[in-house]
């Protein structure tokens, strides 16, 4: 079921498979957090998966779909920060009255998601990160969002991503998944531009939180593609490296998005770190 809900003190747009499976209100819960131009909607495929065993929970983060962003400051500028993210989703959960879920961030959303660790450890059953990390941008990085802000501030929103979304797959499985890319695209006409300027601002700010991974307050899983061009094999390999206690999965056959590419190996993999 899809409704409107004050998270925070902002307008957030939430699914939530509770209010639809009632007979069954003791599944665990996973909270969902989708990554950058995209909406919840992402998920809908692998929501449906997850839903035979999971209450599932959804929201379109600050500043993409048909959520608000955060209140502009006193210089007028509205920043999406992973703090406020973050705070955003305990709020959502605050909303359909659950204690404690499964955090399941992408890319962005895994941002966040570290946030929520950080922030709101008692909320957090278990953590999974899928095709994210805790390091701030590098300079090469930081350079591009700058760049694309100023791209969006000239209108060029939907080149963006029309540019960018399709890089997010393995090569061999863009024919096939090819209305699933069209839709992510197409759904980007519903995005604030302001919005998603205000969620670049938040990722430019957010801190390193290596430091959470490195504790094992809370069990995490960091899932990877084999084929990911936004985290290749040195990245994977710098992470492993670091934190010793984290779980990681590398899904052979898919980019960036893995829980699309390839869904069932994915959620055999989430449910095996589960339990």
């Amino acid at each position: 079921m899809e409704y409107f809900a004050i998270a925070a003190g902002i307008s957030v747009h939430i699914s939530d498979t509770g209010r639809q499976n009632a007979a069954n209100p003791d599944l665990p819960c996973i909270l969902l957090m989708h990554g950058y131009l995209e909406s919840m909607y992402i998920w809908s495929e692998f929501a449906d998966i997850l839903s035979e065993r999971f209450r599932v929970i959804s929201f379109d983060m600050p500043g993409h779909g048909l959520t608000d962003s955060a209140p502009a400051a006193e210089d007028g500028c509205s920043v999406n920060g992973m703090d406020f993210c973050a705070d955003v989703a305990c709020a959502v959960l605050d909303c359909c009255k659950v204690d404690k879920a499964i955090i399941c961030g992408h890319s962005m959303g895994g941002y966040a998601t570290l946030q929520m660790g950080i922030r709101h450890p008692e909320r957090c059953s278990k953590i999974i990160l899928m095709h994210s990390h805790p390091y701030p941008d590098p300079e090469d990085k930081a350079e591009d969002r700058r760049r694309e802000i100023a791209l969006i501030h000239k209108g060029k929103l939907s080149s963006i991503a029309a540019l960018s979304i399709p890089k997010m797959y393995h090569p061999d499985n863009l024919s096939r998944l090819e209305a699933k890319i069209m839709e992510t695209i197409e759904l980007c006409e519903m995005h604030d531009p302001e919005g998603i300027v205000s969620s670049i601002r938040g990722m430019q700010q957010r801190e390193d939180t290596s430091s959470f991974l490195v504790s094992g307050q809370i069990p995490v899983m960091i899932v990877c593609g084999d084929c990911d061009s936004f985290a290749p094999a040195e990245l994977r390999e710098k992470m492993q490296k670091d934190f010793p206690k984290v779980r990681f999965c590398l899904i052979a056959g898919c980019g960036h998005n893995s829980f699309i590419e390839q869904p069932q190996q994915t959620y055999q993999q989430l449910c095996d770190f589960i339990g």
